[in-house]
């Protein structure tokens, strides 16, 4: 049972982020492009009223007339010193996937409404990794690259470089990235690394499917699928540097980007969601074999 003083955003609070949030979505459901403070305006105001969530930037640029900026948010739901879970979470990476921003901010808006959910993590947030692409709207960046075939390749792009020297100096048990797909049906999911990956991914799909079905051909997006599950990836996308060891799980969970966009962030946050609760379950699960 959640007791309601547990709750860490006050109802008037949990309020103002929904109405920020609902406008967000209003608009990018219409197809308009906002601008970066605007798009991420519900984290903005939860950070303002949560004592959990702390927002700054990796850098902030001038590229072809424009101020961009790449920005993180830290959520840690107490200060009491102990051992926590770190995991980075990454959307955005491909500038007209619009659904994976919506749906970490709703995630993160549950995480300071449910207590038991967060509570064991130290999660760092990356909601926009291809500021110059989505006010765009285009997939690349404004320099034209792909970014996610970018990573640990010596890339001369400022947002690779950013989130390469963040992913080194974080060392994250955990990396999660979110992607649309406008080829697919259905949701699915890339497992990389070794098997707790593969243990992750499969809970992470039942979860979306209460939101959307699941992709179940054999193929996906060039690879041999199986349930929805990948096993296989392109090379130099977002994820851990090669040189770290251990290495952490690494998920990437895709939406249908041609389903509702409501749809869409829904199935992000249950799939993010469950992703939490069986990472604690095995976890705890290990520490008791």
């Amino acid at each position: 049972m959640i007791l309601p003083q547990e709750r860490l955003l006050s109802p008037k609070a949990g309020s103002y982020v929904r109405r920020a949030a609902a406008h967000v979505q209003s608009r990018l459901g219409g197809g308009e492009r906002l601008p970066l403070r605007e798009l991420l305006s519900p984290l903005y105001t939860q950070a303002l009223h949560s004592p959990c969530l702390r927002a700054d930037a990796l850098s902030i640029w001038e590229s072809f007339g424009e101020t961009l900026w790449l920005p993180r948010f830290r959520f840690q739901r107490t200060q009491t010193v102990k051992e926590r879970y770190k995991l980075g979470i990454f959307a955005g990476i491909h500038g007209d996937e619009p659904a994976g921003i919506l749906g970490l901010m709703d995630f993160i808006r549950e995480l300071d409404e449910t207590p038991e959910i967060g509570r064991h993590f130290e999660l760092y947030l990356y909601p926009v990794c291809n500021p110059g692409g989505f006010l765009a709207g285009t997939r690349e960046s404004r320099s034209g690259k792909d970014l996610n075939r970018e990573f640990w390749r010596g890339s001369q792009e400022k947002e690779v470089q950013l989130l390469e020297r963040e992913i080194l100096a974080r060392q994250f048990d955990g990396i999660i990235s979110l992607h649309s797909d406008d080829t697919s049906p259905g949701f699915y999911g890339f497992a990389r690394g070794d098997v707790l990956a593969r243990q992750l991914l499969g809970p992470a799909l039942s979860a979306a499917e209460q939101a959307q079905q699941r992709d179940t051909r054999p193929f996906i997006d060039g690879f041999r699928a199986v349930n929805g599950m990948i096993h296989e990836s392109y090379e130099g996308i977002l994820g851990a540097a090669p040189q770290q060891f251990p290495q952490p799980f690494e998920l990437i969970l895709e939406s249908p980007a041609l389903a509702p966009l409501s749809d869409q962030r829904n199935s992000f946050r249950l799939a993010l969601k469950a992703t939490l609760q069986e990472y604690c379950h095995f976890m705890a699960y290990g520490a008791n074999l």
